[in-house]
């Protein structure tokens, strides 16, 4: 017990250090964006020298980057987010507007990754050097390879406008309620999901595969097998859980690339999540609402990495002391 609190305790604190560092460095970065902020929110035609000079007092611009650094992580440690230049609202309620369609978006982005990609695993690294093995190794090289706007353009294209079968755009269709406000929410969503899956799951498919071939030729199978277990209870009561281990880590990495590829996703399906309030900032130079999204999602996915590690110390004992 005290070595399993040692671990969580290292791992905690590591977490924190990475938001630190992530909080950090997107501070530093924004700053030296070109472009000056206030003519991004203001009309430049009819704005003075003491006009502009008043609203960068406003938005704390004209301070030394050190103290605007100083009051940026004491806002942070207090939870606050700051205001929004251009929609002169708290950052906190821009993005919890948006986040409930990110989460949708991501979390069955995710789970249609582990529903199709574990069975397409455990099907290619029990049919080895066979065709349907074959065919899923290229389709997990090709997913990795897959440029997350060009697949999304691509379905839009042949499902939006093509066949006409899924809206082209939005999360629901306007003036619809009940039920039906319901099932056009699920229908907007569906492209989104598909292309956002599609990043993740070629490589869940080959690791998934690659390590249950592995464990399938380890001594434990050998013996499971010699003592007449048939070879489905060998590969899912004994290989797969093994198996499973380097896919959770992995699982929890793939939140970052979800995270990144929500962005994209959210852009070209005009979907009204955090990555669309992100692409929608970087047009208005708006500060506080990019550092809040990317704070707000570095966060997401260091908490998720957490969880992952603690979860697989949970499983493998050994990694406790490692």
């Amino acid at each position: 017990m005290h070595t399993f609190a040692a671990f969580v305790g290292r791992k905690v604190l590591r977490a924190f250090v990475t938001l630190w560092a992530a909080a950090t460095v997107t501070f530093l970065l924004l700053r030296l964006l070109p472009g000056d902020p206030t003519l991004a929110v203001a009309n430049t035609d009819f704005m003075t020298d003491a006009a502009r000079s008043q609203l960068r007092a406003d938005y704390g611009l004209d301070e030394p980057l050190v103290v605007q650094y100083g009051k940026y992580l004491w806002q942070l440690a207090h939870g606050n987010l700051g205001v929004s230049f251009s929609q002169r609202v708290p950052v906190t309620d821009v993005l919890m507007e948006r986040l409930p369609w990110t989460l949708l978006l991501t979390g069955l982005a995710l789970l249609l990754t582990v529903c199709i990609g574990i069975p397409l695993g455990v099907f290619a690294a029990t049919h080895p050097r066979t065709f349907v093995d074959r065919g899923v190794q290229v389709l997990g090289v090709a997913g990795q390879s897959l440029f997350v706007p060009s697949m999304g353009i691509f379905l839009l294209y042949l499902f939006g406008l093509m066949l006409g079968w899924f809206p082209i755009g939005g999360a629901y269709e306007l003036n619809t309620y009940g039920g039906e406000w319901y099932w056009s929410v699920a229908r907007h969503v569906v492209l989104p999901c598909i292309s956002l899956a599609l990043i993740s799951l070629g490589s869940y498919v080959l690791v998934m595969r690659s390590t249950l071939v592995e464990s399938l030729g380890g001594e434990y199978c050998e013996l499971a097998r010699a003592k007449g277990l048939p070879n489905r209870s060998v590969v899912w009561k004994h290989a797969l859980r093994n198996a499973l281990l380097p896919a959770t880590t992995l699982l929890g990495l793939q939140l970052g690339h979800l995270a990144g590829g929500a962005v994209l996703t959210e852009t070209v399906f005009a979907y009204p999540g955090v990555g669309r309030a992100i692409f929608e900032a970087v047009t208005q130079l708006d500060f506080p609402v990019l550092q809040g999204a990317f704070i707000f999602l570095a966060a997401a996915v260091i908490l998720a990495n957490l969880v992952t590690d603690v979860a697989y110390g949970i499983l493998d004992p050994r990694v406790r002391t490692a």
